[in-house]
């Protein structure tokens, strides 16, 4: 994480490669919950991100979902309870 003027550079690396994305410090700073660092809260954002995107594209998608595409929701919505205490239905409000 690299700071410059009023923004966040956060570096994201990955197995099969890495990226960085800048966001505005005072934005991080008021999404954070105590002390939680810039990083912890873009983690949270991304996988809540994730969870989002993979939830609409099971429930709200045109035609049959695979075994395998549901097979990635569940882990990620797995994942999303493990990191948040609680499932993706009861911090949006969104249950099926």
């Amino acid at each position: 994480m690299t700071t410059k003027d009023d923004t966040v550079e956060i570096h994201i690396d990955g197995p099969d490669g890495e990226d960085q994305v800048t966001l505005p410090a005072r934005l991080l700073d008021m999404l954070a919950e105590g002390e939680e660092s810039s990083a912890k809260v873009v983690g949270d954002l991304a996988l809540m991100s994730c969870a989002q995107r993979i939830h609409a594209t099971v429930h709200h998608a045109e035609g049959e979902v695979d075994d395998e595409l549901q097979a990635v929701e569940d882990t990620t919505l797995d994942l999303f309870e493990e990191r948040f205490g609680m499932t993706f239905g009861e911090a949006t409000g969104h249950q099926h």
